[in-house]
């Protein structure tokens, strides 16, 4: 018993660690679909600017994460913190047009772990593709 009395500091502190990876990592998968969807949306219907298309398809593909969900789907979502979404016209490597979204996530404030973990990140996705 002494062990496991000696121990349990390090296995909560393990386990919030665990926890807060999980939320961040499901953040970076959710980041990355979005992001995704948009890019294929503005490519294949001819129009690699549209913002407010690639904001509102973005916006719909991130309310499941925590800060994301509060957000309603109205004309400013994703036009601020936390999530800012951008989409352009682009010339490729190969000179053929392209469509390019960028989606930067604000993470909501965890328990940090110091050298480890930060409380918060802000994580930015590009996401470009040939029309």
């Amino acid at each position: 018993m002494m062990e496991l009395a000696l121990l349990s500091p390090w296995i909560i502190f393990m386990f919030i660690g665990l926890f807060d990876w999980g939320f961040y990592a499901y953040s970076l998968i959710t980041l990355e679909t979005a992001a995704r969807s948009a890019v294929t949306y503005n490519a294949t219907h001819g129009n690699a600017a549209d913002s407010a298309t690639a904001r509102g398809i973005v916006c719909k593909e991130m309310q499941t994460l925590v800060n994301v969900a509060s957000i309603s789907l109205n004309a400013n979502c994703g036009q601020s913190a936390p999530v800012i979404v951008d989409a352009a016209a682009i010339t490729g490597p190969d000179n053929e047009n392209g469509a390019q979204v960028t989606v930067t996530y604000t993470t909501p404030r965890m328990i940090p772990i110091p050298g480890l973990l930060g409380n918060q990140f802000t994580i930015t996705r590009v996401v470009k593709m040939k029309i």
